[in-house]
């Protein structure tokens, strides 16, 4: 009877055996469509009970959550009081306090679970990628996370202000504003905030992929200040003048800084490619070789 230890290197050996083979048939590690929806079902199952489980566990701190996602409201009306109008938000149906809970349960347990979730998305990603693409991914999602957490800590900062404008708008009238909808306009706020702060990773973005030159930015840089406080305008569900302006002159500093890494890149690309595109202007189109004349005789 052969020991444990030779069973288990026995098994070792053929399972390496197994992964040669299957190496050798498919060495570029294709998969099919139907391989390619089964790994995307797997991890949408798994990203779904993260999701869930991380609800399950916000539904016990739901008071303190709530408490949370309530602060810029109650500095808006200057204090918060149960049953008091004007110093309350509201629930108009009887179930109303239970979807309360599940909405306020199911976006912190999304936020709770973001680092499960965006491995999930990354391992479904990541094999049809090369070590280079795969690398600027890890800039990408070490530079895009922080700032759309920067953009959420500025859009909890501006919330208050947003609320102090719309509460203004109704002098004379009691105001009664519902939970649903102030989770609404929370929302809103939070993922505003968050895309308008991706707009200078997106203008290097396309400097990396050679569209942005510092070259063209510097002849679009007034219009793209002025889209950017557009954006920051359509973005902010606020539409009083101190949110947008604080939106914006933000993303500008950002953008600005955007600049000065596009400034460097071109500079660097410009001393690994010396003779690409000499001669060229900005705009300018590189010429195309005269195509040599065909003869009518010849067979074609």
């Amino acid at each position: 009877m052969a020991s444990k230890p030779s069973a288990i290197r026995g098994a070792r050996i053929v399972g390496e055996r197994f992964l040669r083979s299957q190496q050798r048939a498919n060495p570029e590690g294709r998969m099919s469509l139907i391989d390619h929806l089964r790994e995307l079902r797997n991890r949408v199952v798994k990203i779904a009970v993260a999701v869930l489980v991380g609800a399950g566990v916000s539904w016990a701190f739901y008071t303190h959550i709530w408490n949370f996602i309530q602060r810029p409201y109650c500095h808006a009306v200057t204090f918060c009081k149960t049953n008091v109008p004007g110093h309350s938000l509201v629930l108009n149906g009887v179930m109303d306090g239970f979807y309360l809970h599940i909405k306020v349960s199911v976006i912190a347990g999304v936020v709770l679970t973001s680092p499960i979730w965006l491995y999930q998305l990354w391992a479904f990603v990541a094999p049809g990628l090369y070590s280079r693409e795969k690398r600027w991914t890890y800039a990408f999602l070490g530079t895009a996370v922080p700032l759309f957490g920067l953009g959420c800590f500025f859009a909890f900062t501006a919330m208050s202000r947003g609320l102090d404008f719309f509460i203004g708008m109704s002098q004379g009238f009691t105001n009664l504003y519902t939970a649903d909808t102030y989770i609404g306009y929370w929302i809103a706020m939070i993922v505003g905030f968050g895309l308008c702060f991706e707009v200078p990773l997106f203008l290097v973005i396309l400097n990396l992929a050679r569209v942005v030159t510092h070259e063209r930015f510097k002849k679009w840089r007034r219009l793209i200040i002025f889209l950017v406080f557009v954006f920051a305008g359509i973005a902010s569900p606020s539409p009083d003048p101190l949110t947008m302006l604080l939106l914006g002159g933000v993303v500008v500093v950002l953008v600005e800084a955007a600049e000065i890494f596009i400034y460097l890149n071109d500079r660097r690309w410009a001393r690994n490619h010396p003779d690409l595109y000499a001669g060229l202007d900005d705009d300018e189109l590189s010429p195309i070789d005269d195509p040599e004349p065909i003869d009518a005789d010849s067979n074609i």
